[in-house]
């Protein structure tokens, strides 16, 4: 059975950082790309960032670009996001997904979703 698990969200003040990370099982990691999308109140999910299986290519959205960091270790099946200088536009539901598709950051190329960690940035 296929799981991911994100962890790593909470409260932060604007200006701070959260590392999210997403455990996974139940697949061959390594095949697959990872993207991190994300949720706000009343909008749809956006795909925030996302990294080929070695780690060859990654992309970001440009309201992420230069703040986020997007990495996975193969051998622990995990991917993280590392978001500094967070903004309370940053809040949402983040997700981690795998994709043995195209690389991109459209969620309908992705095969498998967490559940969600919440990130909440305050003012």
């Amino acid at each position: 059975e296929v799981h991911l698990v994100e962890s790593g969200g909470g409260l932060v003040q604007a200006g701070g950082s959260l590392r999210l990370s997403c455990a996974t099982s139940g697949f061959t990691f390594h095949d697959y790309a990872i993207g991190w999308f994300r949720q706000a109140p009343g909008k749809e999910r956006e795909g925030v960032s996302c990294i080929s299986n070695t780690e060859g290519e990654s992309f970001y959205v440009d309201s992420v670009k230069g703040r986020f960091t997007i990495s996975r270790d193969n051998v622990k099946n995990t991917a993280y996001l590392q978001m500094n200088s967070l903004n309370p536009e940053d809040t949402g539901v983040y997700y981690c997904a795998a994709t043995i598709k195209n690389l991109g950051l459209s969620s309908d190329e992705y095969d498998y979703w967490g559940q969600g960690t919440q990130v909440t940035v305050s003012s």
